[in-house]
């Protein structure tokens, strides 16, 4: 029997692809407005964006400005001046309408939920995460869909786990694990909340950072393993 019974899932390369979501609706976005794009460019959005994603898990920037910014600053570099706020508009659209699966996802979901109570942690927009799962069909399976914007609180930050395990009833920490691919948002968050952690290295990375996980999977479907030691 597994020691755990409740299941905290990250959604954005944990579940569902964003890599793969992310580079249909950047193309659908850029084709839309008449931008055109090098490979650079795209590659420089992506540094920019994770600086600042980073930032705002430290609490250093709103999700507000991440959003309404990223695009203009990064192609200001390159000589383009944009509307980021309405860029970011387009690009939400965009993004709502992919929901590619990480490898086994489904699967995996499908088979926990007859055993585990799933809940969904997201450092995202309300609207775009609940949608793509509900397209993915992967909404169904999960009792409670957390997700940063509604929270007012961001992983790691501990007031975002306590504003989760305020509502999940009868929770039990030693009973949780948060599985989810960022170290320093999943692994650092349930580390803080005081939970187990398992990091899905879904790109085979080296720590190199202070913060160990419980554990590490590099598959999905290791979890059935973990679980079941």
């Amino acid at each position: 029997m597994s020691k755990y019974e409740i299941l905290l899932f990250d959604v954005d390369d944990t579940l569902l692809d964003f890599n793969l979501a992310e580079d249909a609706a950047l193309n659908r976005l850029f084709e839309q407005e008449k931008i055109a794009t090098t490979p650079t460019m795209i590659t420089r959005y992506k540094e920019i964006n994770e600086s600042m994603w980073r930032a705002f898990e430290r609490g250093e920037v709103t999700k507000t400005s991440l959003h309404n910014t990223r695009f203009s600053i990064a192609l200001k570099e390159f000589g383009i001046e944009v509307d980021g706020e309405y860029v970011e508009t387009v690009f939400q659209k965009y993004l709502q309408e992919a929901h590619h699966y990480v490898d086994g996802a489904y699967e995996l979901i499908a088979q926990l939920a007859d055993s585990y109570d799933l809940y969904v942690v997201s450092n995202g927009i309300t609207k775009t995460q609940n949608k793509r799962l509900a397209d993915a069909d992967l909404a169904k399976y999960f009792k409670g869909i957390f997700i940063s914007e509604q929270t007012g609180y961001q992983k790691p930050m501990p007031a975002f786990f306590d504003y989760v395990f305020d509502r999940i009833d009868g929770l039990n920490k030693d009973k949780t694990l948060i599985v989810g691919d960022s170290l320093t948002s999943d692994v650092k968050g349930g580390l803080l909340a005081g939970i187990d952690t398992c990091w899905f290295n879904i790109r085979d990375m080296q720590n190199t950072t202070d913060i160990k996980p419980h554990y590490e999977i590099k598959k999905l479907h290791e979890l059935h393993m973990l679980l079941n030691k």
